[in-house]
Order: C-alpha cells, then structure tokens, then sequence
C-alpha cells in the first residue's frame, strides 16, 4: 500500500535531521536514488550499537519514499567498515552476576538483535548496492554480503576476522556466504581468516564489479543504482523477493513462489508500459510505489 503524503513528508523530516553514525543522502533530487554512508571516518566505520538501531531506522523511512527506487551502501573516509567496535561487543556481554541460563538467554536475544540490523538490508524491498573501498573486515563483510550487488574500488580488501578473535561469526557471513561465492571459498575465508584482494574477490564471486578508484567506484555504482532506480519497481522488488526466497528452497518450491507472485504481480500495468514503450521505442514511465 502507497504511503500518504503526510507519511512520506514526516519520513523525509527525520531523514533531514540525521544519525549519529549514518549520512542518508539523495545526490540529485531528479534521480530516485540514495546513498546510505556509513559515518565514523575516523574510527574507520566501526559498528557502534547506535548502528544497529539507525540502519534499521533508516531503511525503515526509505522504504515509505517513492523518491528511493534504489539504495547504495557506502562509506565515508577510505575504509568501509573495519568491523565492530570493541566496546560495542563488550556490551553484548551479559551481567557476570546473571546465572548461566539467564546470560545465555539475554545473550541470545542480543545477538538476534544485531542480526536482523543487517538482515534489515536485505529485506529491504528495493534493490541495495554495497559500495566497498579500502578495508571490509568482520561486520563489514555481513553489511557488504547482506545487499543485493557488491562492488569494490581495487584497493579493497576483505577479511572475515571472527575466528581471530576467537569467536564464530553470527551476524550472517557464514550463512550467506556459501551462497555467494560457494561452501568451499566461504570456508577458506572464515577458518583461515585470510586477507582477499579486490581481484581475488571478484574471481571467487564476492564482488561482480572492481572500479580501479575510490572515486570511479562512486560514480559506477551511481550509474548502476540510477539504472536500476529507472526500471519497474514492481519487477525489481519481485525479482529480489523471489531470489530471496528461492535461495532457500528447493527448485519446485521456488517455481511455486514465483508463480504465486506472478499470479498477482503481473496484473501491474508496469507490463504493459513496458511493451508499449518497446513497441513505440520510447523509455518507459513505470508507476511509483
């Protein structure tokens, strides 16, 4: 259901009044595209616990903007993100004095929490491009594997860090890993915790586009965003939904889910724009959503 103006305007109120540790920006208010940058330069975009309540918060009011077809994840400074921050993890920890089943079950809810922070990103419903430079270790890894399509500048490098500090990963690496780049890379990355180049990153399928600057990065994945903002949201957002979906199923359950969807989506008159704009050789004017 389309929001109310009166919905979308308090949405963009709070946007305008910012985060502590996000920037949200629409670089051109023509193009239905925004930028999330993650905000703490100086402490190499660590993940602070404010984070993990702002990223959702802010997907939250981009979802109400028909003005925000696409997303693009990046960071200020020249790093991503070099994981979490340490007094972030500290507080995870549960009181000493809590008996062990009480800890555990606080502990659990805790991290349950700080999971779907980043799985926030991949439900968001519009397509999400990761915009990787400089360093991508630990929960930069989940924030880059939890969007949609990963691009990287060629002086970026990943590391799934977790093993080191003598933890397993749980904010989502090594469950959607195995499916990005497959089960044996993702068990090299997070046992060996070794350190991967742009170009190897690209080989093994953890990026599908390396710009050769930081600033090339930015432009190419604005373009790519700004390409995906002008097609049918109606197609893209079902596309991504059935993705979703069919990754975690089996090949017949995914083809009934999409013939579910289908049977509603292809209603939309976002279909036949698009074939009479094919037939007329003009662009298409999809409907907002």
């Amino acid at each position: 259901m389309a929001a109310s103006d009166l919905e979308i305007r308090a949405a963009e109120d709070e946007l305008r009044r910012g985060f502590q540790t996000l920037e949200v920006v629409q670089k051109d208010p023509a193009v239905p595209v925004y930028h999330i940058y993650l905000n703490r330069a100086a402490q190499l975009n660590a993940l602070t616990v404010p984070f993990f309540s702002e990223l959702p918060r802010a997907l939250s009011l981009l979802s109400i903007l028909p003005s925000a077809r696409a997303l693009v994840l990046a960071a200020r400074g020249t790093h991503f993100c070099s994981g979490i921050d340490l007094e972030a993890l500290r507080s995870v920890s549960p009181s000493p004095s809590l008996s062990p089943a009480a800890a555990a079950d606080l502990l659990r809810g805790r991290i349950l929490s700080l999971q779907a922070a980043i799985s926030s990103l991949e439900r968001f419903r519009k397509p999400v491009v990761a915009a990787i430079q400089g360093a991508c270790v630990g929960g930069g890894v989940d924030l880059a594997a939890a969007c949609d399509i990963r691009c990287c500048s060629d002086d970026a490098f990943f590391v799934v860090k977790e093993v080191d500090l003598a933890l397993a990963a749980d904010l989502g690496s090594l469950q959607r890993l195995p499916h990005i780049i497959g089960y044996g890379n993702a068990v090299d990355l997070a046992l060996t915790c070794r350190t991967v180049s742009a170009s190897d990153a690209k080989a093994m399928g953890l990026v599908s586009r390396v710009f050769p600057s930081p600033s090339a990065l930015e432009e190419g994945v604005g373009q790519l965003a700004k390409g995906l903002a002008e097609k049918s949201s109606v197609a893209v957002m079902g596309t991504k939904a059935v993705l979703l979906k069919s990754r975690d199923q089996k090949v017949d359950e995914g083809l009934d889910y999409v013939a579910t969807w289908n049977s509603a989506m292809l209603m939309s008159p976002d279909l036949e724009e698009a074939i009479a704009a094919h037939i007329q050789k003009r662009k298409p004017n999809f409907s907002k959503l």
